[in-house]
């Protein structure tokens, strides 16, 4: 042997032993059947929207209206419906999910933390129609009293302003029922549990070496907090919030329980009436004619592309984040 041979690298080879190979080989198959359903979904929808695709091109996707019975079909409203829907959850569940996270991983008593994940992971195992009937007969009579006094003194912002005088003495609250806002509410309450589970994984990873240097350097709990597990969990973070919107754009029962479904392109979430996508599909699906059942297929097509676009962005940042990558401590 050679002093080259004796100098160079040593190849390091790695020898599983066979409860090592049969798992590995176990979740690669699991793995590996995921993807392909997931791909055997996509393509099925996109095949079978062909049709609709080629009948309307791209007026399917600016036409606001629904009237199947008119030759008249198009998913604009519908697509609107669906974003403001998903952001009223995001914006009323994000900071919810932020501070439970932050609660359970560095406030909350270590006897006591097991109890609330426990109480999280049970709040995501709660079925949609459950927080749908809970939105319909509990919050919606409280909710119109909130989007009259947002419609009082905000109404000058697009968002806010509702087609009705909300300073009468007798107020039209119809006008206020079945709202994205109320729809958005109720679905805010599926994705906090999913959002703040990420977050709360992401948190608890926070190395400890820079917690405690932190500490010994002076600063508060809130400051270790704000300067190292935040700025350690910022793509758990973002991760979990766009995972959280993934399943808002997607929610289904939660929604349709609620809205009074509505054809037309308004960005006033305060008034009544409005669609999504998976609404849509779940209430018109019973009865579609062959036409229709191809341009609900077809919406189901555009809802797959982007909660797979939002999923698979969320889940690059969760993979940085628990490795670490991208942080700066």
């Amino acid at each position: 042997m050679t002093t080259a041979d004796l100098d160079s690298p040593r190849q390091l080879g790695q020898v599983y032993s066979p409860a090592d190979k049969a798992f590995r080989r176990t979740a690669a198959g699991i793995g590996g059947t995921v993807l392909v359903l997931t791909a055997s979904i996509g393509a099925f929808l996109g095949y079978q929207a062909i049709p609709t695709l080629h009948r309307y091109g791209l007026s399917f996707f600016t036409e606001s209206q629904w009237l199947p019975q008119q030759d008249v079909v198009g998913l604009s409203a519908v697509l609107v419906g669906t974003v403001e829907v998903a952001l009223v959850a995001l914006v009323v569940g994000f900071p919810l999910a932020l501070m439970t996270a932050l609660y359970i991983s560095e406030y909350a008593p270590a006897r006591l933390k097991g109890w609330f994940v426990a109480l999280i992971d049970l709040m995501a195992a709660v079925p949609s129609i459950i927080y749908g009937l809970w939105g319909f007969f509990f919050l919606q009579p409280q909710t119109i009293h909130v989007s009259r006094w947002l419609a009082q003194h905000l109404g000058w912002i697009p968002i806010f302003h509702v087609d009705t005088d909300p300073n009468s003495a007798s107020w039209a609250q119809t006008r206020f029922t079945a709202s994205a806002f109320i729809a958005g509410l109720a679905v805010s309450m599926t994705v906090i549990p999913l959002a703040c589970a990420v977050m709360r994984g992401v948190f608890a990873a926070a190395p400890l070496g820079e917690r405690e240097a932190a500490l010994a350097l002076g600063a508060t709990k809130w400051g270790m907090i704000r300067t190292v597990v935040i700025p350690f969990g910022q793509g758990g973070i973002i991760g979990g919030t766009m995972l959280a919107l993934g399943r808002a754009l997607g929610e289904t029962v939660a929604v349709l329980l609620i809205i009074s479904p509505a054809f037309d392109i308004k960005l006033n979430i305060l008034q009544v009436g409005t669609e999504t996508t998976s609404a849509l599909i779940a209430g018109l699906f019973g009865e579609a004619s062959k036409a229709q059942l191809s341009a609900l297929l077809t919406a189901g097509f555009v809802l797959f592309v982007l909660t797979l676009a939002v999923n698979t962005v969320a889940a690059v940042f969760v993979n940085r984040s628990r490795s670490g990558a991208a942080t700066e401590i």
